[in-house]
């Protein structure tokens, strides 16, 4: 049968093999006494193993391969770091390895070694007809204790993601933590379809001159419909429009900004409530309305404060327009809970959990605790993950459900997940 690499991490890291009579294919005698450091980085794939090999004791690394040939497809041969390998361990043994002074690697085919049941339930969790998940058919019986802990840790990996991403944007711009909160303000506001748009026009701008113009709302809108390109052409005679193009003139013009491209913006597959159009000037009523925005939402754990902080509408002119072309029936159009739980979700509570951990407090529980506070998402892997009977209750299990599709289901990373591990340990007790 077909294995992968991590199924012999899992083995030996978990020392799921039958110890007793180890030996070398060389016929020497194997015994563990440590079996190692699973290394997660490059390099050996276990550090500081200690091992009596033929009788001697050895301290030093252990590599492992599904073919012993593989230590020359990967080129182990020219690189230093594997000079201390005190062991190979392989699945199949179709050659010798020599060091460097050509005496032969010790090494174990490890298929001599595992038990035929722990085979057959790796063949049923990771090989049989595709699957949306190997284990969708094993999840009813997942004890719910493992299941919360281990999203939790997913959800986690997912933050930290976040929160690499946003580190770089505190350093690019110089730790001005309220124009790192704008940008990933503007790119949630531009949601799918136009987030890069709104992302990259953001960038583009010194956010002093969004301080300066902070004061007035019409101020605001002229200069963020321009940079994002909607004031760039005659394309409507309304006196609003006019009055905000010679407005973003005056103030390129004042303040030496440069009218730089721009992605084009989405309008076509987008509803009317999402036009870029409203989502702009909802951004602009947002830092008219709640300026020094950062230290407003960085300390705040309350969702309905977050709320009430964030619910803002359009200027006037947007109440009956969807674009400056075409006048439409009067609405006042408010962003609602649901948009305001994404920004949380994916611009909010990232840059506290980043600005925590830049000043040394972080406080993990509590923005857990506003986590499961939001409402789960909905979209198509939400919805495919209730069907495998899971209880979605919070925007916490959500994120993690989706963190673990991407990094664990689709890369079949079933052995490095807390729930294929166990389903494989089960059959064990």
């Amino acid at each position: 049968m077909t294995v992968r690499e991590d199924f012999l991490y899992y083995l030996w890291k978990f020392g799921k093999l039958h110890l007793q009579n180890l030996e070398t294919s060389q016929g020497e005698t194997v015994e563990i006494m440590h079996l190692g450091t699973r290394n997660q980085y490059a390099g050996p794939d276990f550090f500081n193993a200690q091992l009596r090999i033929g009788g001697q004791l050895w301290a030093g690394n252990v590599e492992m391969h599904v073919q012993s040939s593989d230590w020359f497809v990967h080129h182990h041969e020219n690189d230093t770091n594997y000079d201390n390998v005190i062991l190979h361990v392989v699945w199949n043994h179709d050659m010798d390895v020599h060091r460097k002074d050509n005496s032969v690697i010790p090494t174990i085919v490890l298929k001599n070694y595992c038990d035929e049941a722990m085979l057959a339930r790796y063949q049923k969790l990771l090989h049989q007809s595709p699957k949306w998940m190997h284990c969708e058919a094993d999840f009813p019986v997942l004890n719910d204790f493992l299941l919360e802990n281990w999203l939790e840790r997913v959800y986690l990996e997912r933050l930290e993601t976040k929160a690499a991403e946003i580190e770089k944007l505190v350093k690019e711009s110089n730790y001005d933590w309220e124009a790192v909160l704008f940008r990933l303000m503007a790119k949630g506001f531009g949601l799918k379809l136009n987030s890069q748009a709104f992302y990259e026009a953001a960038c583009s701008v010194d956010f002093g001159l969004l301080r300066k113009f902070s004061d007035s709302q019409q101020t605001l809108e002229a200069f963020l419909f321009g940079m994002v390109g909607l004031l760039s052409q005659e394309a409507s005679q309304e006196q609003y429009y006019v009055t905000l193009q010679k407005e973003f003139t005056y103030l390129c013009h004042k303040f030496q900004h440069k009218k730089t491209p721009t992605i084009p913006l989405q309008f076509f597959r987008t509803r009317p409530a999402n036009f870029p159009t409203i989502r702009i000037s909802q951004l602009a009523t947002l830092y008219h309305q709640q300026q020094h925005l950062f230290s407003k939402v960085i300390h705040t754990t309350s969702l309905e404060q977050l709320y009430t902080i964030l619910q803002v509408t359009t200027s006037s002119f947007w109440e009956t327009h969807y674009t400056f072309e075409k006048q439409s029936p009067k609405r006042i159009k408010k962003v609602s809970k649901k948009f305001i739980d994404v920004l949380l979700i994916n611009s909010i509570i990232p840059l506290q959990y980043c600005y925590q951990k830049y000043q040394g407090k972080l406080a993990v529980d509590g923005i857990l605790q506003l986590l499961c506070t939001i409402s789960p998402e909905k979209n198509a892997i939400i919805q495919k993950f209730t069907t495998k009977n899971i209880n979605i209750e919070n925007a916490l299990q959500t994120q993690a459900l989706l963190e673990l599709k991407k990094n664990y289901c689709n890369r079949d990373k079933c052995l490095e997940c807390a729930i294929g591990s166990t389903l494989l340990h089960q059959l064990q007790n």
